[in-house]
């Protein structure tokens, strides 16, 4: 019996990315230690390229980056000549790091519950009530 569940990466994760000529750059960095466990194992080069398939013919790179719990990735031909050359609308680097944030995973029930339990890291202080 398979109890992995699909969830959408942003459920672990935020993306920064932009474009540079026809190069897409993502940095896909994990809320925390056990985000990142599932990010490292499941978020490959070749699962990028076919989630972006329609979009993409040319070669995806992936870099690990544990000590900032991220991964970078460089998305070669991404921009169909670059962002000014072609006529698909919302094609430069932060569309695409939206639907980066879309692309599904297969995780366990534990994993996720692990990963949504942990405390985020990062240089943000917690806030414990709205801001007025």
């Amino acid at each position: 019996m398979n109890t992995a569940l699909r969830i959408p990466l942003v459920q672990l994760a935020h993306a920064r990315s932009g474009d540079k000529a026809d190069w897409v750059d993502f940095g896909l960095f994990a809320w925390n230690e056990a985000g990142y466990r599932i990010l490292a194992r499941e978020v490959t080069a070749a699962k990028v390229q076919a989630h972006f398939a329609p979009w993409l013919p040319g070669q995806v790179d992936a870099w690990p980056l544990p000590n900032i719990l991220a991964m970078k990735f460089v998305l070669h031909g991404a921009l169909q000549g670059g962002g000014a050359r072609n006529l698909r609308l919302d094609n430069l680097g932060k569309a695409m790091g939206a639907a980066l944030l879309r692309m599904e995973i297969e995780v366990s029930p534990e994993e996720l519950e692990q990963a949504q339990k942990s405390p985020r890291r990062g240089w943000w202080p917690e806030v414990t009530s709205p801001r007025t």
